[in-house]
């Protein structure tokens, strides 16, 4: 998938149904099609960490990383939307985003969540 372009939610980007929640309001599921997932690993760069690193010591919000970790939820959630496309989903219920550090320098950002078909009236 492409970094560039609109992304989830946004002006011509998916409106691909998602939620948190074990049921979709006013649909009734009719088959679970699995766990679908959208992973991200990214590293801001040695300018930036140092950048980063320095700003970290008086306190408040590092806004590089910030921005790092909002951006890469938005493309693991572009990919897990794309891989439940793939196999035939009509929705994503259960969705749930985890992080971990890989390294020292690289973060990684994972959207998971359960595909569902609904039933056709």
């Amino acid at each position: 998938m492409s970094d560039e372009g609109p992304r989830y939610g946004e002006p011509g980007g998916s409106q691909f149904p998602i939620t948190t929640a074990l049921v979709f309001p006013g649909q009734e599921i009719d088959k679970s099609l699995g766990m679908v997932f959208g992973v991200v690993v990214r590293s801001m760069g040695l300018g930036k960490n140092i950048t980063a690193g320095i700003r970290s010591l008086a306190g408040g919000e590092v806004k590089q990383y910030t921005r790092l970790v909002e951006d890469s939820r938005r493309h693991a959630l572009d990919r897990m939307i794309e891989n439940g496309q793939l196999i035939g989903a009509d929705a994503i219920l259960s969705f749930r985003f985890d992080s971990s550090e890989v390294g020292q320098s690289l973060t990684e950002i994972v959207a998971y969540g359960t595909a569902v078909t609904f039933k056709k009236p």
